[in-house]
């Protein structure tokens, strides 16, 4: 059997269960590596539905033979595997760096090796840390705060290697604060829009770290999908690195009343002290793969929020979560 075109890393998470599914609706076929330690199995079922357009494949991006055999044959690699959550980085740093750097390191060799043409690789807004300036740029300097961070930016350093001592063309895009459909709000690492959604739905006050004025640039994920397509193909993307934003600068408050509005409710947070490592304020500057790939947010933010918002009505009403 011919080969898959495209391998997915991480194919069971919230990120890269939308770009396998991208994928094999415009009839790709696609492979899809993951070691379901943080990938539900509910979206492998909802992969498998394809048939045999999806292949799948449990193995851990630290093991290297496996990572060789998932590679082998496929011409991109969408590397969207990682133990992503900055406050996991600080509990315990020793597996955020084996799987965020060395895994990725293996996914580079692995693609070197076997003639890839391109590693599209899921990099991160945590890079930036608490510089002021806003919107960030790529050309600023990063001054991360956490390990996640580190191991992120360092990723991004690696595939930059590989691209200019052994020409294997990559990308990496700085993802900031992505939301939508099948995101987890039952792991203690889940991001803020699931949280919050979750408890408003269950009639809950949502926890805030903070005073709550903190910024998000939230984007949704379609538009993460379709900007991984595009830094596929695009000619002069290789070695680029790029922000992916939603192109709105929201507040953790705002957000709590646009989705209260959404539901008829009055909100009322629990605020608590802010949490290490996270950053105050956080907007994309995009005019970079707007340049390089042709990238522009379709879904804006309040229509993310609604979508996302009946994705987990319908979940909760159905089998809560």
């Amino acid at each position: 059997m011919t080969a898959p075109r495209y391998l997915v890393t991480g194919g069971a998470g919230f990120i890269g269960s939308h770009i396998a599914a991208t994928l094999l609706q415009r009839g790709d076929r696609v492979r899809v590596f993951d070691n379901l330690s943080t990938g539900r199995e509910a979206n492998i079922a909802a992969l498998q539905t394809f048939g045999n357009q999806v292949e799948i494949v449990r193995g851990d991006l630290r093991d290297l033979a496996a990572v060789r055999a998932a590679v082998a044959g496929v011409e991109v690699i969408f590397h969207q595997a990682a133990l992503a959550s900055v406050p996991r980085s600080l509990a315990d740093p020793v597996a955020s760096l084996e799987t965020n750097v060395n895994g990725t390191q293996h996914i580079l060799l692995a693609a070197r090796d076997a003639g890839v043409r391109r590693v599209v690789m899921a990099s991160s807004s945590a890079v930036y840390g608490n510089a002021p300036e806003q919107p960030k740029r790529e050309d600023m300097t990063p001054e991360p705060l956490s390990p996640y961070a580190v191991h992120k930016l360092a990723s991004e350093q690696l595939a930059g290697i590989f691209t200019k001592i052994f020409g294997l063309e990559t990308v990496a895009l700085r993802y900031f604060n992505v939301f939508g459909p099948r995101q987890d709000p039952t792991s203690e690492y889940a991001a803020v829009i699931p949280l919050f959604l979750t408890a408003l739905l269950e009639g809950r006050r949502p926890v805030v770290f903070g005073d709550g004025e903190q910024t998000r640039d939230f984007v949704y994920i379609e538009n993460i999908a379709q900007a991984n397509l595009l830094a596929a193909e695009a000619p002069m993307a290789s070695g680029q690195v790029m922000n992916i934003g939603g192109g709105e600068r929201v507040s953790l408050n705002q957000l709590l009343a646009i989705a209260g509005g959404m539901l008829g409710i009055e909100v009322h947070a629990d605020y608590r002290e802010p949490r290490p490592g996270d950053v105050r304020d956080s907007m994309a500057d995009i005019s970079r793969a707007r340049q390089l790939i042709g990238y522009e947010p379709r879904i804006d933010f309040r229509e993310g929020l609604a979508r996302t918002l009946e994705d987990y009505r319908r979940r909760i009403e159905s089998y809560g979560f």
